[in-house]
């Protein structure tokens, strides 16, 4: 399941890809296991540990992580609603990751769990995410850090400005902020 999201920055371009393998964090695995026991919507995860392989995405890519299924999208949905092994399964992680450990574990299980049969983005998938490998905050993620200035740098609106009080202040985020910081009117 390829996950769409912001364009990677050129600084993070330019991380070489280790001449090792991404390393498999295994009490990962296992808690993601023992958690997705009761999940119906978690078909494959008889088979997932044995059949998954960590490769490095090339330092290009528009994303952190993917999860590829090596058999074809009819073949996958016929073994999903048979509950069947699903065959070999690809997770590549960006290795800019290796800056930072929190974001590496989030990102893997996050394609575990897609590896595992949760397919979508839904609430549960985010939430048994979360549960296992928190995500860092802003705050504790140079990386984060700098995707975001990356794609604040990019964007096309570089301040934000109130047309009720007329208060302008410099865009430091990359969500639209809902209210004005002076007189806390919606914008």
């Amino acid at each position: 399941m390829d996950d769409k999201q912001e364009a990677i920055p050129p600084s993070l371009a330019d991380t070489p890809i280790p001449e090792h393998q991404p390393h498999l964090p295994a009490e990962l695995v296992t808690n993601a296991l023992q958690i997705l026991s009761g999940v119906t919507d978690a078909v494959f995860r008889p088979w997932i540990s044995v059949r998954i392989t960590l490769i490095w995405l090339e330092n290009e890519s528009l994303r952190l992580g993917m999860t590829r299924f090596e058999e074809g999208p009819n073949e996958l949905a016929r073994r999903r609603r048979l509950r069947l092994d699903p065959g070999e399964v690809t997770i590549g992680l960006h290795p800019a990751l290796l800056e930072d450990e929190r974001l590496y574990n989030h990102t893997f299980v996050h394609e575990f769990l897609h590896a595992a049969g949760l397919t979508a983005h839904s609430a549960q998938h985010d939430e048994l995410t979360q549960t296992v490998a928190p995500s860092p905050s802003m705050k504790e993620s140079p990386l984060l850090q700098r995707i975001r200035d990356s794609v604040l740098g990019d964007a096309r609106v570089q301040e934000w400005k109130c047309k009720s009080c007329g208060y302008e202040w410099k865009r430091t985020t990359v969500r639209r902020p809902t209210r004005c910081h002076k007189c806390a009117r919606p914008l």
